[in-house]
């Protein structure tokens, strides 16, 4: 799995002018920690779940990543993560390393109960390792504030102190941040906005389909369609949903679940694949990984393309897709949104002062827009696909910190 991100890291760095010596030490996270985890579940018998997380490089800063609960978690889709997330975080110019772990588990067939116990065993597992100048946690598929908030708890039992800054996306009353909730979705849409700015295309009255309807997609939806967008598509874990004169989103949301599933209350459902290649103007894959392939890129019907899933679009569609002059927008760069607000709520935690929505809002999208047009112009100007050109600017602030202190 790794493979494709380490190819264009390394052509990354060639073009940056680092040798082998540097791709050598970026090319896998510097700690990959697999835990077992024993939780006493709720008919008495003891489970045993296998927990990881994975630190890539910490040369420009602590590591920061999300924890993600799902079924089909393993060690190297956990190693290839922590590296996006660092590319994450250089991409918005943060003063963070790469980090990501979960729990291979299934959170829909557990019980609240068993949530709570299964994310601290979790903390005891990484207590160690992490830490507010270590390694800051934070939310990611199938994890919320509540999950934060166990885990925050967790870390200052074990370490004898209150310590926010453990953890991001915690709710508000215990030191989480306006808007980091919505940031992830907020920080896709502005690269739709600027994305559509560049191809004279205008948000109001443009069809639009999102695959998938989880936290970063339902929210993007409402954002789009509260502009004016005709939301023509969406799909979540059971199916797709597609009407070019747009679906009921108002009503969608409401009936959606916590896992952001809605599509099972409709009749005349598609699926994911055939979804994508729908008529529309902006296609947002935010559901997994290899979704448009060299099977399927030819078929894609939208002029916009932007990245809200880790890895939707694989490498030989996305020349596939820069060749026919569809703007891709990549996901370590549509995706920050969501690490750049964990930031934000760090900062406050250590300084201990909360900003109002307003202002992470308008510093949310001033980050986003200025990462966005550094890339479009540094894939314009050296004549290579915005995937490329995203990651030379993840991967040059980790190389170069890495430099500077005599690692390589």
């Amino acid at each position: 799995m790794l493979e494709p991100t380490q190819a264009v890291i390394k052509e990354a760095l060639e073009r940056l002018g680092f040798d082998d010596e540097m791709f050598e030490l970026l090319k896998e996270p510097s700690v990959l920690l697999e835990a077992r985890i024993p939780v006493r579940m709720d008919d008495g018998s003891f489970k045993v779940f296998t927990g990881y997380r994975a630190q890539h490089n910490h040369a420009a800063g602590p590591f920061k990543g999300g924890v993600r609960f799902h079924p089909e978690l393993n060690a190297e889709s956990i190693k290839e993560l922590s590296i996006w997330a660092g590319l994450k975080c250089g991409v918005a110019d943060l003063p963070f390393g790469g980090g990501k772990g979960g729990v291979a588990c299934d959170p829909r067939r557990l019980s609240l109960g068993e949530l709570e116990r299964i994310s601290r065993g979790y903390v005891r597992a990484i207590s160690q390792i992490s830490g507010p100048s270590k390694d800051i946690p934070g939310p990611d598929v199938f994890t919320n504030s509540q999950v934060m908030a166990w885990m925050m708890d967790e870390y200052s039992k074990l370490h004898r102190f209150d310590s926010p800054g453990f953890i991001s996306g915690k709710p508000l009353v215990l030191g989480g941040s306006e808007g980091r909730e919505t940031a992830s979705a907020y920080g896709i849409a502005i690269c739709v906005e600027e994305a559509a700015r560049l191809k004279g295309t205008k948000i109001k009255g443009s069809r639009v389909i999102i695959q998938g309807f989880g936290n970063a997609g339902s929210y993007l939806a409402k954002y789009l369609h509260d502009e004016g967008a005709v939301i023509a598509g969406i799909a979540d874990a059971y199916g797709a949903l597609y009407d070019p004169d747009g679906l009921p989103i108002e009503y969608m949301l409401k009936r959606r679940d916590s896992f952001g599933t809605v599509t099972s209350l409709f009749e005349g459902t598609i699926t994911n694949g055939e979804l994508l290649e729908q008529e529309c103007d902006i296609l947002v894959p935010a559901a997994v990984s290899k979704q448009i392939t060299k099977h399927n890129a030819d078929n894609i019907k939208a002029r916009i393309i932007v990245e809200a899933a880790g890895g939707p679009t694989t490498s030989e569609a996305t020349k596939l897709l820069t060749d026919r002059d569809i703007l891709l927008v990549p996901d370590v760069l549509a995706g920050a949104g969501g690490i750049i607000a964990s930031y934000f709520e760090w900062v406050q935690n250590r300084q201990g002062m909360y900003w109002p929505l307003h202002e992470v809002d308008g510093k949310l999208r001033d980050k986003m827009v200025k990462a966005f047009h550094t890339i479009y112009e540094s894939a314009k100007m050296r004549r290579i696909d915005m995937r490329l050109a995203a990651y030379m600017e993840g991967v040059r602030r980790m190389a170069e910190a890495s430099k500077y202190r005599g690692w390589v």
